[in-house]
């Protein structure tokens, strides 16, 4: 269950002290939160959202995507995890060995989870906001839909049939139809 742990002010730097004990661990504002080991579906609706990204991105050279476990270091109080994501290229276009060296994300998801629900919906919506991330997408597995937020509206739109996805420098969009991804993914 994803849930804060014990009352503290927690920094990235503190997670270096925590095991290696197959949990992910991210900072969010200072609160420490806990995620076990993702579902089968779950992972393979990562794999199946990141075929079509990787694919996207391979024709339009614009970044990388990548999925977790891997550190996301917005600030000393700020490190997610998420699922799926896409990363500029770093100088004169070549892939970068660290997120510090691009210091930004193109685009952020999360597979929702009974356990993550919250967080991903509330904390990290926000944090991706507030951090200019242009597009964050949520990915609900019960209801066959796709949430995505930007930093210049609140609200959130909610998208069963298709999503398009043009980031700066695309010259043509992604467009994945949702019913045929969560058919690919999960049936």
């Amino acid at each position: 269950m994803a849930m804060p742990t014990l009352k503290r002010d927690w920094t990235v730097e503190d997670l270096l002290d925590l095991p290696d004990d197959g949990n992910r661990y991210e900072v969010l504002d200072g609160e420490l939160l806990v995620t076990p080991a993702p579902s089968l579906d779950h992972q393979r609706a990562v794999f199946a959202l990141g075929r079509l990204l990787n694919d996207y991105l391979a024709i339009n050279r614009l970044g990388e995507m990548l999925i977790s476990p891997a550190d996301v270091t917005f600030s000393p109080r700020r490190l997610v995890q998420p699922d799926v994501f896409v990363i500029p290229f770093g100088d004169m276009g070549r892939k970068a060995s660290r997120f510090v060296d691009v210091g930004r994300l193109l685009l952020a998801v999360e597979i929702l989870s009974p356990s993550t629900a919250r967080a991903d919906r509330v904390k990290k919506r926000r944090v991706y906001r507030e951090e200019g991330v242009p597009e964050y997408w949520i990915v609900d597995l019960d209801a066959r839909t796709i949430e995505r937020s930007t930093p210049a509206d609140e609200r959130v739109e909610v998208l069963a049939d298709s999503i398009d996805w043009l980031p700066g420098g695309a010259t043509s969009p992604l467009r994945i139809d949702i019913g045929a991804y969560f058919s690919g993914a999960l049936d």
